[in-house]
């Protein structure tokens, strides 16, 4: 009887005895995963929103691709400051679309200031204030013509735009042109062609 009343006590004492390995790996598991938890990150710098270095934006409203709806113009400088940035030149319809878009450096704003200066050189702050003036006065009345062609126009020898879009604007005395001066003396003319349906680019300025 004394050996019977003691088996069943040793089978007792060995369960209790028994390590509970579910439990041991689920707290390991609880552990690593804690420690692959990083703390926020307070002074870490956030990351550049698409237009978080916007420096200047200029954009007009002006009959361009279609005379019964306006197009905007729209110039706007990106970059750390107003003498490095990039420019970028955009005409967009009444519909949305982009119809046109250039990019031009700080440098190419900048460069007609040598005609203006009475020293040799400039200070910083003198030259950026060239820039921005060059960026407010960009779209100014001036720039735009109509007709874009006018009836003294000759076609140019370099075939520099499609023979079908000059002799479309030719026809056109309400099609308009915009003109703008890329660094010291580049002036460029471009216009929309409704046959053609895009933008072109003009010989000269005032042909």
């Amino acid at each position: 009887m004394r050996r019977i009343f003691l088996l069943p006590l040793l089978a007792f004492a060995a369960a209790c005895s028994t390590p509970d390995t579910r439990q041991a790996t689920t707290t390991t598991s609880t552990a690593d995963t804690v420690a692959q938890v990083e703390p926020l990150d307070t002074t870490r710098a956030s990351a550049t929103s698409a237009q978080s270095d916007t420096l200047k934006t200029v954009t007009k409203r002006h009959v361009f691709s279609n005379p019964g709806a306006p197009d905007v113009f729209k110039l706007e400088m990106r970059g750390k400051d107003i003498l490095t940035g990039k420019a970028t030149f955009t005409v967009t319809d009444a519909s949305g679309q982009v119809v046109f878009r250039e990019m031009l450096a700080a440098e190419d704003l900048e460069a007609a200031m040598v005609y203006e200066m009475k020293t040799p050189t400039a200070t910083a702050a003198e030259r950026e204030a060239y820039v921005r003036r060059r960026m407010d006065e960009f779209f100014a009345d001036k720039n735009f013509q109509k007709p874009a062609l006018t009836a003294k126009a000759t076609y140019p020898t370099d075939n520099s735009i499609p023979r079908v879009a000059w002799d479309d604007l030719l026809k056109r005395p309400d099609a308009v042109s915009f003109s703008y001066l890329v660094g010291k003396e580049d002036r460029r003319r471009i216009a929309w062609s409704p046959g053609a349906k895009q933008v072109v680019h003009l010989p000269g300025f005032g042909s």
